[in-house]
C-alpha cells in the first residue's frame, strides 16, 4: 500500500513538472530546484544515494552550507566547521534534537540519551560519565574486550581460516560489539559471538527498527507513515513488531539486573545499568530506553567503523604493513597501555572514519531564529544537519589529497626519539572532524570505542590476513540509516599469518 501511495505522489509531481514546463532554478551547485516542489524530484532521483548527493551539493558550495527545499519545508545542510561549532557549542541551547525528531524516533529510542534533551539528557549523561573513567576503561580492555577477542573472536576466525570458508566480517564485528556493550554496560552476556554463530531474533528486529525509523526521518510525506501507524499496516506494523521484540529483550536485561541487585548489595563490577538502578531511577520504561540507546551506540558504530577500516587496509597493503609492524612491537598479551599507545593504528582508524563515518549526518532543530557564521539565516523550526561524511571530503579542510587514504595526515615524528622513527598522533579540531560529535554532546564513549577497535585490529591482524572474497573490481556501497553499513555485508577469507 505504501508503495502505491508513494508512486501516485511521485507520479503527480512528475506530471506537474511536465505540464507546467517548470523552469528549473539550476543553481551553481547543479541541483535542480523547481517552483512549488523545490528539490523534491532531485531527492527522489537520488533516494538511494542521499548521502553522496548532499555531499556533492556541499562540495560545490563556496560556503559549504546549502538550503534544500522540499515542498513547503526548508532544510539546511552544512559542512562548514565554523557552522558546526556554532550549532554544537556556541548556540548549543538553540539547537536541541527537537520535538519533531524526538517524535519520529520515539517508538524505537523512547527517552534514551540519543533521543533526549534538557534535564533527561543531562541526567543520563551525568550517570553514564562514571562508566568512562580510566579505571573502567582499563577493566574494559584488560578483561571484557580481551576475553571476547581471545575466547570468541580468534577461535571463530581460526576455524574459518582452517576450512577456507567465507565469513561476513560486518556480521562478525556486530556480534562482537553486541556482546561487548552488553557486558560492559549491563553486566550481561548475550553470547552472540559463539562458534555456531547463532541466529537471534533481537539483532534482526534491531536492524528492521533502525531502517524503518530512518525512513520515517527522511520521508518527504510524514503523513504517510503516520497514517500507516494508526492503521497498523506495512512498515509501521513491522516497526511495532520489531520494537516489541527489542523492548522485551531490554526489559529482560533490566529485570535480571534488578534481581541481581536485590540479592547482592555490592557488585564486584558496577556496570552502567547498575548505576542507574542504584541511583533511584528504577522506572522500567526509562531504564529500558537507556538500554536500547546504549546497544545502538555500542553495537552499530564501532562495527561499522571497523568494517570500512578492514576494507581500506585490504586496498592499501602498505598501511597494513605499518600497522602490523606497530603490533609486533607490543607485548604478546596486549594490555591497556599497549593498546592506548598504538599511534599509527589510531591514526589509520581516524582516517578510515574520515572517509566512512559511522554516523554520516546528524540533525538538530532551531528553537529560535538564528544566523550562521557565514550569514545563512535559520528560521525557527528549521532542521539543520551537519554532515561528517561531506566534511571528510572537503578540500578546504583536508587539502587536495582528501580522497587518499593517508593515516600519516594524523601523525608527526616524535622529537624525543633520536632516530625520529616514533610516531605521535595529532588530533584534529573536533568541529572539522565531528565524527564523535563535539561540544556538550561529544560522545562519552569515544576513548572506549578507540580502545576496543585497536584491540580488535591487533587481535585480528597479528593472527590473520583479511582477504576480501569479492570479484575483481568490487566496490562496496556505503548505506546510511541511523548508522552506516556496507551494503550486503563484507565477505572475507582469513589467511593464518606466520608468527
Amino acid at each position: 500500500m505504501l508503495f502505491s501511495v508513494e508512486l501516485l505522489v511521485t507520479g503527480f509531481l512528475v506530471i506537474l513538472a511536465l505540464i507546467l514546463f517548470l523552469s528549473t532554478a539550476s543553481d551553481r551547485r547543479g541541483s535542480k530546484r523547481y517552483p512549488i516542489i523545490g528539490h523534491a524530484l532531485e531527492l527522489i532521483r537520488n533516494k538511494d544515494r542521499r548521502v553522496e548527493w548532499t555531499t556533492e551539493l556541499l562540495q560545490a558550495s563556496p560556503s559549504a552550507t546549502v538550503a534544500v527545499r522540499l515542498l513547503d519545508r526548508q532544510r539546511i545542510l552544512t559542512a562548514d566547521p565554523a557552522a558546526v561549532q556554532h550549532i554544537l557549542k556556541t548556540k548549543f541551547d538553540n539547537y536541541p534534537k527537537g520535538e519533531d525528531s524526538r517524535a519520529i524516533l520515539f517508538d524505537m529510542l523512547g527517552d534514551g540519551i540519543f533521543n533526549a534533551d534538557g534535564a533527561s539528557w543531562k541526567l543520563q549523561r551525568q550517570v553514564s560519565s562514571h562508566e568512562f573513567n580510566t579505571k573502567s576503561l582499563r577493566h574494559f580492555v584488560n578483561h571484557v574486550v580481551d576475553a571476547e577477542v581471545s575466547d570468541r573472536l580468534i577461535p571463530t576466525l581460526s576455524a574459518a581460516a582452517a576450512s577456507g570458508g567465507v565469513l561476513d566480517l560486518q556480521d562478525i564485528l556486530q556480534r562482537f560489539a553486541f556482546d561487548n556493550v552488553c557486558k560492559i554496560a549491563f553486566g550481561y552476556d548475550p553470547e552472540y559471538l559463539l562458534p555456531s554463530l547463532p541466529e537471534a531474533e533481537f539483532p534482526i528486529a534491531f536492524e528492521d527498527a533502525t531502517v524503518i525509523s530512518t525512513y520515517r526521518f527522511i520521508s518527504m510525506f510524514p503523513l504517510i507513515w503516520k497514517v500507516k501507524k494508526v492503521l497498523n499496516i506495512g512498515s509501521e506494523k513491522r516497526l511495532k513488531e520489531a520494537v516489541g521484540l527489542i523492548r522485551d529483550f531490554a526489559k529482560g536485561v533490566v529485570m535480571e539486573k534488578k534481581a541481581e541487585l536485590e540479592k547482592r548489595s555490592a557488585l564486584d563490577s558496577v556496570d552502567l545499568l547498575s548505576r542507574f538502578l542504584s541511583s533511584g531511577h528504577s522506572d522500567e520504561e526509562f531504564v529500558r530506553d537507556i538500554v536500547i540507546s546504549f546497544i545502538l551506540a555500542g553495537r552499530d558504530t564501532t562495527s561499522a567503523a571497523l568494517t570500512w577500516f578492514f576494507w581500506l587496509i585490504s586496498e592499501h597493503p602498505e598501511v597494513e604493513g605499518k600497522i602490523c609492524q606497530e603490533i609486533g612491537e607490543k607485548s604478546e598479551n596486549l594490555m591497556f597501555e599497549d593498546v592506548k599507545n598504538m599511534a599509527y593504528t589510531h591514526a589509520a582508524l581516524c582516517e578510515s572514519m574520515r572517509l566512512y563515518p559511522p554516523v554520516p549526518m546528524d540533525t538538530k532543530i532551531a528553537e529560535d531564529d538564528d544566523v550562521l557564521p557565514d550569514g545563512t539565516k535559520v528560521k525557527k523550526g528549521t532542521r539543520i544537519t551537519y554532515h561528517p561524511y561531506a566534511m571528510g571530503r572537503l578540500e578546504r579542510i583536508w587539502g587536495p589529497d582528501w580522497a587518499e587514504f593517508k593515516p600519516e595526515r594524523w601523525l608527526k615524528k616524535s622529537e624525543e626519539e633520536s632516530d625520529g622513527e616514533k610516531w605521535v598522533f595529532v588530533a584534529r579540531d573536533p568541529y572539522s572532524y565531528p565524527v564523535f560529535q563535539a561540544g556538550p554532546r561529544v560522545c562519552l564513549g569515544k576513548e572506549m570505542a578507540f580502545l576496543q577497535m585497536k584491540r580488535v585490529v591487533a587481535g585480528i591482524l597479528s593472527n590473520f590476513k583479511v582477504v576480501p572474497a569479492v570479484e575483481e573490481g568490487f566496490k562496496p556501497v556505503y548505506v546510511s540509516f541511523m548508522t552506516a553499513k556496507m551494503k550486503g555485508g563484507f565477505p572475507v577469507k582469513f589467511e593464518s599469518r606466520e608468527k
